[in-house]
């Protein structure tokens, strides 16, 4: 079998970003299928444009996994230069497909992924062209998350527009992935189910979280230590490990750490990057923050070490800029867990994961006052409570290894084949 996936963002697994299609080919290379990546050159999480002449894509191979990554313009102002980036990766994937096929073979099947619908639009075209079919990855519901993070609202003409294009993708796609547990009630809530007299079957819709590589993840953990005092100082250390940006609310971790200054054996440490860290350091130095380090970017092979130095990782979100009824598919959720160390989540989640697994607390208010109080719980409690949540995030972590998630993908693509008949 030849699976072709289109996903904007992935990547190399030696580079940043997100290698969750790196992680599916190479499992599912083993059982018989032959799959390539199709990404945008412009690298989102690094900024560095993989083309850098003429040519409409380049040709690169990770571990027998073949990716193709398609001529893309920068996308850093954000705006019109990020749409502009996601129609040079529509434009491009028609375009270059055609090329690569005649060169390499026409796919069986194609796996075209969001978050934006652009990927999606190109899956169920191409996958018609060859008359194969298209199953579309749905890991975030936009146009939803637009609605949420910015001043179009649905009621809105831009708004109606978006959302029929939506509608379009999720009824002709052969079959549906969601990354969130409790994504299909959108589909309820708009009534687009048969069973409501739409023409979206819930047959055709499959649950696949993200999650984490853990034989990589244990290597990694041993191999990759981190020079970094603070880690080995004998001190409770929060740990943070993430993006810094506004949804991120990490000024929520300040105010708690603010609380819980004259706890002297109590660190905050804070890994990562992103466009709020300059004021949030002012704010340490104005504030005289001393039990708050801001670590800055680190690369993500240290990341499992540092995590298994932490005493408790943090989930640390906005409770407004998402809608978070739905459950979670946050990378970072299934390394805090492989870390085996208890999470706490700021934020409260409809089919929640923290709580299915026993690993953790999630926050009713998001307040410091409640973050400061959920951290002080795990720091003083019985030692052999302690050892039962970081042993239930370890063991909930084994559902989200992707070796289990491949199998899951398998399941839905020899259900979706057997469906069409091939």
């Amino acid at each position: 079998m030849n699976l072709w996936i289109f996903h904007h963002y992935a990547t190399l697994p030696n580079l940043n970003g997100l290698i969750r299609p790196y992680r599916f080919a190479g499992h599912l290379r083993e059982n018989g299928f032959d799959t390539t990546i199709f990404a945008a050159s412009y690298q989102h999480y690094s900024g560095e444009n993989l083309i850098k002449d003429n040519s409409a894509y380049l040709e690169k191979t990770a571990g027998e996994v073949p990716f193709i990554f398609i001529k893309t313009p920068s996308s850093a102002i954000g705006g019109v230069s990020r749409i502009k980036n996601m129609v040079a990766f529509y434009q491009g994937l028609m375009k270059s497909s055609k090329g690569y096929a005649d060169k390499c073979g026409k796919p069986d099947m194609i796996l075209a992924s969001s978050p934006h619908p652009l990927a999606m639009i190109a899956g169920i075209k191409i996958a018609k062209r060859y008359r194969i079919p298209c199953i579309c990855e749905v890991r975030d519901l936009w146009p939803e998350a637009i609605f949420n993070a910015s001043r179009i609202k649905e009621n809105s003409l831009i708004g109606k527009i978006l959302t029929a294009g939506e509608h379009w993708i999720y009824r002709h796609a052969d079959a549906l992935i969601f990354t969130k547990e409790g994504d299909t009630d959108y589909l309820k809530e708009h009534k687009w189910t048969t069973a409501q007299g739409g023409d979206i079957s819930l047959n055709k819709c499959f649950y696949i979280n993200n999650g984490v590589d853990l034989s990589s993840y244990y290597e990694e953990q041993n191999t990759n230590c981190l020079d970094d005092a603070d880690l080995n100082d004998g001190k409770f250390h929060v740990v943070y490990a993430g993006a810094i940006r506004r949804i991120n609310d990490v000024g929520n971790i300040l105010d708690a750490a603010s609380l819980l200054r004259d706890n002297h054996d109590i660190s905050f440490l804070i890994y990562g990057d992103g466009n709020e860290a300059e004021v949030l350091r002012k704010r340490i130095f104005d504030e005289g923050l001393t039990n708050v380090k801001m670590k800055g970017f680190v690369e993500m092979k240290y990341i499992p070490y540092i995590l298994s130095r932490s005493s408790v990782n943090l989930l640390n979100y906005s409770q407004t800029e998402y809608n978070w009824s739905r459950g979670n598919s946050s990378n970072k959720l299934f390394e805090y867990m492989a870390s085996g160390r208890p999470v706490i989540s700021t934020i409260k989640m409809g089919y929640s994961i923290i709580e299915k697994y026993c690993c953790g607390i999630e926050l009713d208010e998001h307040t410091p006052d409640a973050l400061a109080t959920a951290i002080m719980h795990i720091k003083d409690m019985p030692a052999e409570q302690y050892a039962t949540l970081c042993q239930n995030a370890r063991e909930g972590a084994k559902d989200f290894d992707y070796k289990n998630l491949s199998n899951n993908l398998l399941d839905v693509i020899n259900q979706t084949l057997s469906t069409e008949g091939l």
